[in-house]
């Protein structure tokens, strides 16, 4: 955390130090009921009102109704600000805002060296500590000398302020972390305009509500300017961004807004079905907002069934969606297949988490590569899309429809849970800078055969039903070629596999070359995919600013891949390839190009370190 001199100014009790800061970290920790979500999302969206480039990673306790208090409930939310371009959450918190003793448990070891704890004093209690599995109480026993620590009375400072409003006890308490919120935005000169606004919409229908939250907003804000237990006021100045219009996204909000988007640039309507499942259920949520659209959401009774009617909405002229993550993805299989030799367009969403079978479905993993690439019966291929930011989320939604519509094939859209509840600043596009998506129903029967295909993609023609003359059979049963009656013919099977296969495989001319970050050739190619971007760019940025040898290249199309990946990948002495799995993507490179690719693989249902990276780099070219 680089800083400038501090300058110091008088408030209205006491003079304190300014310090300007480039990049603060920031992680909000407490019970799974103390609103570390609320917290933490309402303090980023103002810090990106601000104008600073964020990028926050939200912790959800995987276990419904952990006992309060213990170490399995515990909830963060991690949030880096800066006045810089930043790619990731940031790899240690520099303040650490505990609510109770397991937050403080659970986090304190992730915390930089002199960093600064703020903790709730009021939940330090003896049963609180024995839940934590503390012998002796950490506020008082030095084990946190090498840290600055506040305590804060939060409990019965917010219970003060409420006083006189119609509340129970237990409502008073679940408004204290609006009381800590109102410390942070004093601490680092946030606006609570943004906020407050946010308080009057949630709650439209429950003043007291409103009420209530305003003052231990208002109240921890106060304190922060009259209590003498901080000695330093932070600034982080505004990102310079590229102009135009922002707003803060989550990747599972801007995978939404995408295929939103897409129906519109298609002028078709969407149909979204899907059934409920952890990290993917938001994409449900938001969708469902857009009835004035065109949009449908539909929330089937099980994976098969959303799948499906995902499938018969595409032939009916329409743009069938479904979305899941990886145990629906398997319950899905028969049915992809089923859209891969109807040749319907479909869009296939796995926002990925840790498994196997339910596995920590809170946690994020990129275990999903071989089940998009391979888990189909038979020779089955399809398109792999993968987004590697929350903001790129949108554009690779919008893709994946270019794609399926173009090529007359499902895709599917691989997210994970780190991108999907991750958010950073989008900047929202002009319409001119989106594709054209339109493509005509076939209407002609003149010369129509369902299976004819176009001479550069090799789609066949979307005929949908009801068309006069255009009548043909559908189902999971070989074509003919050309002709699309059903057919065991040996030779027509190989046919049909061998163009389905080529295909997919001409999409690699309609999608754009990999991009090489650094050198085009070298000594170091860090290769990555999906989520591990960030972690990988920022890396290779200190690296680079060594003198170092070194390139990022970052693949969003996993099937086909881009042409000139092999070009790239032969053009350095060693490829590190990190993943959040055991080593999918390595194995794919390793066979497609022949190369001896080194793995890097960490499977811990949590996103990479910036500093991880950079060591395992280091490594490989001190082998060199």
């Amino acid at each position: 955390m680089s800083t400038t001199e501090p300058t110091t100014e008088s408030t209205t009790e006491h003079e304190i130090a300014i310090q300007e800061l480039d990049r603060v970290t920031v992680r909000f920790a407490g019970d799974s009921g103390d609103g570390m979500q609320v917290t933490g999302s309402q303090f980023s969206q103002s810090t990106a009102v601000f104008g600073n480039d964020i990028s926050t990673l939200p912790d959800y306790p995987a276990e419904i109704r952990a006992p309060a208090g213990s170490l399995p409930g515990v909830s963060g939310f991690q949030i880096s600000f800066s006045s810089s371009p930043i790619y990731t959450p940031g790899d240690a918190p520099d303040v650490l805002v505990a609510m109770n003793p397991a937050a403080l448990k659970r986090n304190v070891g992730d915390l930089v060296p002199g960093g600064a704890i703020i903790v709730n004093s009021d939940a330090f209690t003896p049963n609180n500590l024995a839940k934590a599995g503390y012998a002796s109480n950490p506020l008082e026993d030095g084990s946190l000398k090498e840290y600055n620590v506040h305590e804060i009375p939060v409990t019965t400072l917010n219970a003060r302020a409420l006083e006189g409003l119609d509340m129970t006890a237990k409502q008073v308490d679940l408004t204290k972390n609006f009381f800590a919120l109102g410390v942070m935005f004093w601490l680092f000169e946030r606006s609570m305009e943004p906020t407050l606004a946010w308080l009057e919409e949630k709650y439209a229908k429950r003043p007291i509500f409103i009420e209530a939250n305003k003052r231990a907003l208002m109240a921890g804000y106060a304190f922060g300017e009259t209590t003498e237990i901080f000695h330093t006021h932070y600034r982080v100045a505004p990102a310079k961004l590229r102009p135009g219009t922002y707003r803060n996204i989550t990747g599972n909000e801007a995978t939404a807004l995408g295929f939103l988007t897409a129906s519109q640039l298609a002028e078709r309507n969407l149909f979204y079905s899907s059934y409920p499942i952890t990290p993917a259920s938001e994409i449900l949520q938001q969708l469902s907002l857009y009835k004035n659209f065109g949009v449908k959401t539909f929330q089937a009774e099980d994976e098969i069934a959303a799948i499906g009617a995902a499938i018969g909405a595409s032939y009916g002229g329409g743009l069938g969606l479904t979305g899941t993550s990886g145990p629906g993805m398997a319950l899905k299989t028969e049915m992809v297949g089923l859209a891969v030799i109807t040749e319907l367009p479909l869009v296939i969403v796995d926002v990925q988490r840790a498994g196997p079978s339910t596995g920590m479905p809170t946690k994020t993993e990129q275990g999903d590569l071989f089940q998009a690439l391979y888990g189909r019966n038979s020779d089955a291929p399809v398109p792999v899309v993968a987004p590697a930011s929350p903001a790129e989320c949108f554009d690779y939604a919008v893709e994946a429809w270019r794609l399926a519509i173009r090529h007359m094939t499902p895709v599917i859209y691989l997210s994970d849970s780190f991108l999907a509840t991750g958010s950073e600043p989008w900047r929202i596009p002009e319409l001119d800078e989106l594709p054209d998506l339109k493509v005509a129903n076939r209407t002609d029967p003149q010369g129509f055969y369902p299976y004819m295909r176009d001479p550069e993609t090799l789609a066949r023609p979307w005929a949908v039903p009801g068309t006069p003359g255009l009548e043909h059979r559908i189902g999971g049963l070989e074509k003919l070629d050309v002709l699309g009656s059903v057919s065991y013919d040996p030779d027509n099977h190989h046919r049909m596999s061998m163009l389905r296969a080529e295909k997919v495989a001409r999409i690699a001319n309609d999608i754009p070359p990999l991009e090489v970050f650094g050198p085009p050739e070298g000594d170091l190619l860090i290769l990555g995919w999906g989520s591990t971007y960030g972690a990988i760019r920022s890396a290779v940025e200190r690296l680079q600013g060594r003198g170092t040898s070194i390139a990022h290249a970052h693949l969003r199309y996993l099937n086909p891949f881009p042409a000139n990946t092999g070009d790239v990948v032969r053009a350095y002495r060693k490829v590190l390839v990190p993943e959040v799995n055991m080593g999918q993507l390595l194995f794919v490179i390793r066979g497609t190009y022949l190369v001896d690719a080194v793995g890097f693989n960490l499977v811990r249902g949590k996103p990479f370190q910036i500093s991880e990276i950079q060591m395992k780099a280091e490594q490989l070219l001190g082998d060199l």
